[in-house]
């Protein structure tokens, strides 16, 4: 069940994910998409920069806190519970591998808590430890998840969406043109990385899952 007050407001729909290549000088990526998205479209938007030491993660996080966004807009570290209490984020998105929520609530009580998922029994666990939305893929075939075996498809996607009430974001080779076969699924919205590293047409690609994902 969800844990606290804001996690009971409707979550965006669309699920940005940083590009994990933030450099630690000049104004960096990720500030340029933050300042580029349109004003009525709500995202989740994670910073997922493993490679960066605690300081400048900070340091990134803090930058990124300053950006105003879009209204419903919420902000989240990859894992690090104590870069987005630091920086007055909004929560926190956990690998499956990862603490679950239950053993951060402790010292996080405000903070949202979304976990990734691969099978049935993620699901369980993560649903049972209070994460309050479920991330799963990858769906669809994608060159930055090929590492890691074949996309699952969309019919684990349906069973997964049928098995839990918590709202569950697609992710992996996500588009405009097969999104709404998600939405079918029954998932609650859509995450992404290389689809909207393209600044030129950022605008354009939200336009478009905001018109699918809010019909």
């Amino acid at each position: 069940m969800p844990h606290n007050n804001r996690s009971r407001t409707p979550l965006p729909r669309i699920f940005m994910i940083s590009s994990g290549e933030e450099q630690t000088e000049g104004r960096g990526e990720l500030i340029d998409h933050l300042d580029l998205l349109p004003s009525h479209i709500p995202c989740i938007v994670q910073i997922r920069e493993k490679h960066l030491h605690t300081k400048d993660l900070l340091t990134l996080a803090l930058k990124a806190r300053e950006v105003r966004l879009p209204t419903g807009s919420l902000l989240l570290c990859n894992e690090r519970a104590d870069v987005a209490l630091a920086a007055g984020l909004d929560g926190v998105h956990l690998p499956e591998n990862a603490l679950l929520p239950d053993k951060l609530l402790a010292f996080a009580p405000l903070l949202i808590f979304g976990c990734s998922i691969h099978s049935p029994e993620a699901l369980c666990i993560a649903e049972q430890s209070g994460a309050d939305y479920l991330l799963f893929g990858p769906v669809f075939d994608t060159p930055s998840k090929r590492k890691y075996g074949a996309p699952q498809g969309l019919k684990k996607l349906g069973e997964l969406c049928r098995a839990s009430s918590l709202p569950i974001y697609a992710l992996g080779g996500v588009t405009p043109q097969n999104a709404a076969h998600c939405m079918d699924e029954g998932v609650y919205g859509i995450a992404g990385l290389s689809i909207f590293r393209d600044t030129s047409r950022m605008a354009e690609t939200l336009e478009q899952f905001y018109s699918i994902l809010n019909p």
